[in-house]
């Protein structure tokens, strides 16, 4: 049986290994990204135990081809995701790491119950 925090560490990873790749190969512009990052966001965050997401995406790395866009790559991703598992929370993110997306856990918590007496 896994723990919450267990659990926690894995939806994150698999939210943002999912994120990857429902979303590398979109066309995109620069007009287009902040629109991009509002959908990604939006779709994630109905997902189950995700608290928190943001998404910005590299501009910088969007160059027009022929047609006047180009391709989305795992390069470009700058995302942050908080997961939360009963009392457990795991922040986890996907960025570039020299020449490869990485996505990494940041930290994990558990936070105890308030007890009423």
């Amino acid at each position: 049986m896994l723990t919450d925090r267990e659990t926690a560490i894995f939806e994150a990873g698999i939210k943002l290994g999912a994120l990857y790749h429902q979303w590398v190969g979109t066309p995109i512009s620069r007009k287009s990204a902040a629109s991009v990052e509002t959908a990604i966001e939006q779709a994630v965050i109905l997902q189950p135990f995700v608290e928190e997401i943001t998404v910005r995406l590299n501009r910088d790395l969007m160059t027009e081809n022929t047609f006047g866009y180009s391709e989305l790559s795992g390069l470009m991703f700058e995302v942050e995701i908080v997961t939360r598992v009963g009392f457990a929370y795991c922040r986890a993110c996907l960025s570039p790491c020299e020449t490869y997306p990485l996505m990494k856990v940041v930290e994990c918590h558990e936070i105890p119950p308030v007890s009423r007496n």
